[in-house]
């Protein structure tokens, strides 16, 4: 597994100031995240939990997954979760050119609004880069197009098989703090960390008086 910061260094937000990183407030609000669905079973699990826990999130979706599954997609909907770009494709900004990367995003931005019921244009466009790998020229014209290109402060994990669930855990807890932006999967690879994870995650955040809300 490649190098990566699960709290993400101040020097990093400062030199990529132009990305949103965190939101900080003094209402101790925080801000689950998760990435790469929707997935059969595993989407509707976290609705659960989230639900359990009265949570709202922000589900950053590929297009070819909406595509697939555009009921699951419909279910993000319904309970009023907020939705953001994350390709079509899962491409890696760094290795693809930007006109490939460009039409790629919007394609998926085609997915969300062709089987989004109801479209509020003033809701922000919200982009988060596979992998966080993007391109400042890339970057620029997305941003241009109105689109708040959405980083983290907390990365989960979820996704390193080779790290424990209880590792996965300590991720989070150890980091959130109110702001906090939280980077988890609702895919099959992270699902064994994130199934352990998610739930213990809520009940900490219900103990400690944070609230999950939606970017």
């Amino acid at each position: 597994m490649s190098f990566y910061w699960i709290k993400t260094h101040l020097l990093i937000k400062k030199l990529f100031s132009q990305y949103i990183w965190d939101l900080p407030n003094n209402e101790k609000k925080v801000y689950l995240t998760f990435d790469d669905g929707p997935t059969p079973e595993i989407t509707e699990w976290v609705l659960k939990q989230l639900e359990l826990h009265n949570a709202k999130a922000t589900f950053f979706c590929l297009g070819k997954n909406i595509e697939a599954h555009p009921s699951i997609f419909g279910k993000l909907i319904q309970k009023k979760h907020t939705i953001g770009n994350h390709t079509f494709n899962h491409l890696n900004g760094w290795k693809t050119s930007d006109e490939d990367y460009t039409k790629n995003i919007l394609l998926c931005e085609n997915s969300i609004k062709n089987h989004k019921i109801e479209i509020n244009h003033s809701e922000p466009k919200l982009f988060r880069p596979p992998y966080g790998k993007i391109k400042s020229v890339q970057a620029k014209k997305l941003k241009n197009e109105g689109y708040k290109i959405i980083m983290w402060d907390v990365l989960s994990a979820d996704f390193d098989q080779t790290i424990t669930e209880e590792k996965c855990l300590k991720n989070v807890i150890s980091n959130i703090k109110p702001g906090s932006i939280v980077v988890f999967h609702d895919s099959v690879k992270a699902f064994k960390n994130l199934e352990y994870t998610l739930p213990k995650v809520l009940e900490y955040l219900d103990k400690n008086n944070f609230q999950c809300e939606a970017i």
